[in-house]
């Protein structure tokens, strides 16, 4: 019996093993890295004090760093891009948390949402990473779901209705969460080789996710 066959298919399993747990841990430290960046960014904004309009421009920035980062994610210019990205869109939530700082329990909602946020982020990381399962099948559905939110945002920002707004960021929960799950899934599967582009993606989730769920406790608090 010829045992080449068989031990090329388990040395090829070996290494793809070696290089899915190889992205797998340069992601999550860059994120790591990115998410303290990010933090200390917000944190100059919030000193200085930004307007709300150079917010939005700073988010308009951010998305423009998006392609740049997928442009570069293939050399070292990406761990540059990634952190300008991070950086930036750090930075534009310095009026927001400055927003809620004000609040006589603006702390408090500040730390339940990171709390909150590490808790989702971790335990769904956890459950795909335990149980390997493949979670690609919610790719449609997420992305439907994105278009609805990015829509109904459009629209909220001419229409002020505070029920559709606390709606609205119940569904981001729930769509961050499946993207935390899509996304690291992706990575343990194959189905993202680059950690740059891994971690953007569990960036983005952690980030909205946060900003969702801070929306939903400063709504419930002023209620």
């Amino acid at each position: 019996m010829d045992r080449k066959p068989v031990m090329t298919a388990a040395s090829t399993s070996l290494g793809a093993g070696v290089e899915i747990n190889k992205v797998l841990r340069n992601t999550y430290m860059l994120l790591g890295m990115t998410l303290l960046f990010s933090a200390a960014t917000a944190g100059v904004a919030m000193a200085l004090q930004i307007s709300q309009m150079t917010a939005l421009v700073l988010s308009l920035v951010g998305f423009g760093l998006l392609f740049v980062v997928n442009k570069t994610a293939e050399s070292a210019k990406g761990i540059v891009a990634v952190f300008a990205f991070t950086g930036v869109l750090g930075a534009a939530l310095g009026p927001m948390l400055n927003h809620y700082l004000g609040m006589a329990n603006g702390p408090s909602l500040i730390m339940q949402a990171l709390g909150g946020t590490a808790v989702v982020f971790f335990a769904l990381s956890a459950y795909v990473l335990t149980t390997r399962k493949d979670f690609s099948f919610m790719g449609g559905f997420l992305m439907v779901g994105l278009i609805v939110a990015v829509v109904a945002s459009i629209a909220l920002m001419f229409f002020n209705v505070p029920a559709a707004s606390m709606a609205l960021s119940a569904l981001i929960v729930l769509l961050m969460s499946g993207f935390i799950l899509f996304d690291t899934s992706r990575i343990i599967h194959g189905g993202e080789t680059n950690y740059i582009r891994a971690t953007v993606s569990l960036y983005l989730d952690i980030y909205n996710l946060f900003t969702a769920l801070l929306h939903l406790l400063g709504a419930t608090s002023d209620d």
